[in-house]
């Protein structure tokens, strides 16, 4: 019990700290303006954040279901009431009639925390994490095994390390607020500004405009989260909750899953695959299992290559793979690479098709997609993470498994050693070959720059580079303003990429808003205007004659450049 409680803050802590509390930071400093006689209301938002994020997490969907409401009611009860507890403080009328029933003299402390409070619990009804182990435990178990002290502990810890960091922000923002005289001497302006905040606040999270900042995760945070959930010993305590097989476990000849994901790189025999069992819905079918779509089983995809997917919609480290999983497809499929994305919710609003279906073109996602709202493939699969993926080659032996981010390289070779030597990137079709020697798949990211250039760089915040005027072959440069996050870089005032290629295809993976400019040194005459938009997938920069060349690109700013890779 001790080890799961000091497992469950620590990780708190990490998901408090991380971009993942973006929607919620807004309305927990907006607490922090002394806008009512209370030096306590920060302790009270965050203490009714954690309460409900505890509590609905635990009992959130079995208590929908017991109700027969919308599994997605919660989280638009939370928005409403953000947004209500927001026009109270912009229209001090409805404030007034909001207050009410609050005022009591015997409780005058419930008279001046009571709409904190609630404030907190609509908080916790939107407050989405970061999915590591812990929070997959956390969910998967509370929805598929019931309660049982060991995940009330580990609840409790995880949401008490979480509410330290946000406390912690609240009674700073209140400290600082409290010593600026502007700020005490219009305090019904600083009221109305709250509520406004708060209004924004709420609209911003239906309209999921924080999803693209909650990708930002610093790979600081992102190595601590694994270092710690990923350890052997934390391992074993969630496995004794959950009840599932040992990790060191060998079937027959072929090796556990978790011995295979220790080694993500080579080709292996991790075993039969499993079934994709008590599905709800499915989506995007139709080219697999006729005009009107319908179930798929890897049985009838026998002699084909498939990439199983687990992910979840909210889940901020899924969508950073996305990305990957979307431009494998887009490549292979036509070689024979089937990928099926098992899409088991994390939270009671992910059960909804609707909301999947809207996610799920929203982030570029066209292959099949599961919805494994009863956790049958799950828990069938042996599954512990967001996100997790199961590679099967044509005989349907499991060949390599990976859990959370990264090895996208490895992961691409893999599948295109399962399709055959003939299934290299994507074949040119006025090239009438394979480009042979062409350049390999190339990182933006912070995490991979080994084929920068640039002498000199900075992590984590806007640098000015200078780029440099003929790269070596295979490697880029940075010109202008660009900010290095641990995937990708995102471009700032007069930014440009200059990349020594030799391609007949150059494919880049861009997210966000803006355009890129192309041009070619070999042909000065050559220019393609990307326009980007939305989240990240993959475009086309040139496409044509296999050629030794530089290629320039020109961003507008707000533009998040990940990947290159080339056919």
């Amino acid at each position: 019990m001790l080890t799961l409680a000091l497992v469950g803050i620590v990780s708190g802590l990490i998901t408090a700290v991380s971009p993942c509390v973006l929607p919620v930071l807004p309305a927990i400093l907006t607490s922090a303006v002394p806008t009512v006689p209370s030096r306590t209301r920060p302790v009270v938002v965050v203490a009714g954040l954690v309460t409900s994020f505890a509590v609905f997490t635990l009992l959130g969907g079995s208590l929908l279901g017991a109700l027969h409401l919308p599994q997605d009611g919660l989280r638009w009860a939370g928005i409403v009431v953000l947004v209500v507890v927001g026009v109270g403080l912009l229209v001090p009328a409805v404030g007034h009639v909001l207050e009410r029933p609050f005022q009591s003299g015997r409780l005058p402390r419930l008279n001046r925390n009571g709409s904190g409070f609630v404030m907190g619990l609509a908080l916790g009804l939107v407050f989405v994490p970061c999915a590591g182990p812990i929070l997959a435990a956390i969910t998967v178990l509370a929805a598929t095994n019931g309660l049982s002290w060991g995940l009330v502990v580990l609840t409790l810890a995880f949401s008490a390390g979480v509410a330290i960091p946000l406390l912690a922000f609240g009674l700073a923002g209140q400290s600082i607020f409290g010593r600026i005289k502007a700020v005490r001497e219009r305090l019904g302006l600083f009221r109305k500004i709250s509520g406004a905040i708060l209004i924004l606040t709420g609209v911003l999270i239906a309209a999921n405009v924080f999803e693209p900042l909650q990708r930002l995760v610093p790979p600081v945070l992102s190595d601590a989260q694994s270092a710690l959930e990923d350890n052997g010993a934390v391992r074993q305590r969630i496995d004794a909750l959950s009840g599932r097989s040992p990790s060191g476990e060998v079937i027959g000849t072929a090796l556990s899953f978790d011995q295979c994901a220790a080694k993500t790189s080579v080709l292996q025999n991790c075993g039969p695959e499993r079934d994709i069992a008590g599905i709800d819905t499915w989506l995007n079918t139709a080219d697999y299992a006729g005009s009107d779509g319908g179930a798929l089983t890897l049985a009838d995809l026998k002699g084909k290559v498939v990439l199983v997917d687990f992910w979840t919609y909210s889940c901020i480290n899924c969508q950073r793979t996305l990305p990957f999983v979307t431009a494998w497809y887009d490549k292979y499929k036509a070689d024979g690479l089937v990928v099926i994305g098992v899409h088991t919710p994390e939270f009671a609003f992910e059960h909804v098709a609707a909301n999947v279906r809207d996610a799920a073109a929203r982030l570029g996602v066209t292959y099949p997609v599961a919805l494994d709202n009863n956790y049958k493939t799950w828990q069938a699969w042996d599954q512990r993470y967001w996100p997790a993926h199961y590679l099967i080659d044509k005989e349907g032996i499991v060949r390599q498994v990976h859990y959370g981010e990264g090895a996208y390289a490895e992961t691409e070779r893999l599948i295109q050693q399962l399709l055959g030597a003939s299934a290299t990137p994507t074949v040119n079709a006025s090239a009438g070959d394979q480009t042979v020697g062409r350049s390999p798949e190339t990182y933006l990211g912070s995490d991979r720059l080994d084929a920068l250039a640039n002498a000199d760089y900075r992590l984590g915040k806007a640098f000015t580079y200078s780029l440099t005027a003929e790269p070596p072959r295979d490697s880029f440069s940075f010109g202008g303003t660009w900010t290095l996050g641990a995937e990708s870089a995102s471009s700032g005032p007069g930014a440009e990429l200059r990349y020594h290629f030799y391609a007949a295809d150059v494919f880049l993976v861009l997210g966000g808003e803006g355009t890129v400019t192309a041009t070619r040194a070999g042909d000065p005459g050559w220019t393609n205007v990307v326009h980007v938009t939305g989240a990240p997938t993959l475009y086309t920069l040139y496409s044509g004659e296999p050629v030794d060349d530089q290629l320039t690109l020109e961003f507008s700013p707000g533009v998040a450049a990940y990947a290159f890779t080339f056919g």
